[in-house]
């Protein structure tokens, strides 16, 4: 066996150990275990600057974009987001790279009796061991102390006030567009959402947020107000002045916190991208400068200019052009028909569809009734999937019955697919991140077996 292959072994069974807990979508609301873990191991979470990234929509996007401002700056970075796409090392990346097998699996090592100790003292407690999220969070801590990483940008796995990221205290609090998701966890109104995921507001941070609806503003403006130092939000502090599409990408111009910066180029689709963008750029004009130093030019351009945000609007083929977007909630359904529309020229497009079963999926695909002309359900890999059959009947009622298709896997959909496909058209892949993440294998395993030959 080559070494390669012994760590990527390796590094499966440390995958195998925290599958093997409470999953992932059973978040408890609870921090005091994951602080009593990093208490044992010494606090990792405080040897590095945090800026910490909650929302409904664009966390990941953001938090992507912050990560690469910064390094373009010198900073050792550390990144922290979920869920994986292909590999569970994408969630920790040090310097932009997911973190390698061999640390994924010594860091573990070092981890482990910590962890076991804390499931001991809770089963003795009468509550139940560390859940996936949790083991992951502190996992996640001790990769980036022992890189070490200088700033860790840090997405919340759900919420913020009791999700386990929040034993630590970012310097900057980020908010992306809040919305309705994850209710059964969070709260019914957007409101309540907000209030939860204000939790991540420590005191004399500064806080930065994407635009609001007035619901979820006026709650994140008072806890702001309470326990922050400053607050800046984007569309009054900040403004996206322009957003052109152009060949692979957009032209994007940002009045930032402390500096214009014209005619950016961005390698990825979709008008929420430019959103984001200025979001990451007043996040870290407040990081660095308090928001009071603009980025430099140089570093700017060079960092715009080389971000990526996998599974949204991803293209992974051109021909035929295949999208893959990870919309799983009716605010990324409304992004990704507002995309094809105006960045695709709203091709005959193909829908390979999948839906978790926690999700609305009704709602998710009533934004998306006139971005395809043809549906094809299926259940992705995840046990969370919603079987074909049973999507398809809710898929009847916000599209034509002769229009939907359903398929056993999203291999079998693709090929389908590919036979429906108009010429100009596209296949656009969506409904959960799970159904991206096996396309992307799918595209993987078809470029291994094409180099091999």
């Amino acid at each position: 066996m080559s070494t390669e292959a012994h760590w990527a072994r390796k590094a499966a069974e440390v995958e195998a150990a925290l599958v093997a807990r409470i999953p992932e979508n059973k978040l408890r609301p609870r921090l005091e275990p994951t602080r009593r873990a990093v208490e044992l191991l010494g606090d990792p979470q405080r040897s590095y600057r945090v800026i910490h990234i909650t929302g409904t929509n664009g966390k990941t996007s953001t938090t992507r974009f912050i990560e690469r401002l910064l390094r373009e700056h010198g900073l050792r970075t550390g990144r922290f987001t979920s869920p994986h796409l292909v590999k569970l090392n994408e969630r920790m990346a040090i310097d932009g790279e997911p973190v390698e097998d061999q640390v994924l699996w010594e860091v573990y090592q070092d981890i482990e009796p910590v962890l076991d100790m804390v499931d001991a003292e809770l089963v003795a407690a009468g509550d139940t061991r560390l859940t996936f999220f949790e083991a992951l969070a502190v996992l996640g801590f001790a990769v980036f102390a022992d890189a070490p990483v200088d700033v860790l940008v840090l997405e919340v796995g759900m919420g913020g006030e009791w999700d386990s990221t929040n034993v630590a205290d970012g310097d900057v609090a980020v908010f992306t567009p809040v919305s309705l998701d994850h209710m059964e966890r969070l709260g019914n109104t957007i409101a309540e959402i907000a209030q939860t995921k204000s939790g991540i507001i420590k005191p004399d941070a500064i806080v930065v947020s994407s635009a609001q609806t007035a619901d979820a503003l006026t709650v994140i403006d008072a806890k702001a107000a309470s326990t922050a130092s400053g607050f800046k939000l984007l569309g009054r502090d900040a403004q996206v002045l322009g957003a052109e599409v152009v060949p692979g990408g957009q032209r994007i111009t940002v009045q930032g916190l402390a500096g214009e910066y014209r005619d950016l180029f961005l390698p990825l689709y979709g008008e929420f991208q430019a959103e984001n963008l200025a979001t990451a750029i007043m996040s870290v004009e407040a990081f660095l400068g308090g928001g009071n130093l603009a980025i430099p030019d140089d570093v700017i351009r060079v960092a715009v200019a080389d971000m990526s945000s996998p599974g949204r609007l991803q293209i992974v083929s051109t021909d035929p052009l295949t999208i893959l977007d990870g919309a799983h909630n009716p605010g990324g359904a409304e992004s990704l028909a507002k995309a094809l529309a105006t960045h695709f020229d709203a091709p005959k497009t193909i829908g390979i569809v999948g839906v978790l079963g926690e999700k609305d999926a009704a709602a998710t695909l009533t934004p998306l009734a006139k971005s395809f002309d043809h549906v094809i359900v299926a259940a992705s890999s995840s046990p969370r999937a919603v079987a074909a059959e049973e999507l398809a009947k809710v898929a009847a009622t916000v599209f034509d019955a002769e229009n939907i298709s359903i398929a056993e896997s999203v291999a079998d959909a693709y090929e389908i697919a590919q036979t429906m496909v108009f010429e100009g058209g596209a296949i656009v892949v969506t409904g959960s991140l799970s159904m991206v993440g096996d396309m992307l294998k799918l595209v993987q395993t078809e470029m291994e077996e094409d180099d091999e030959a």
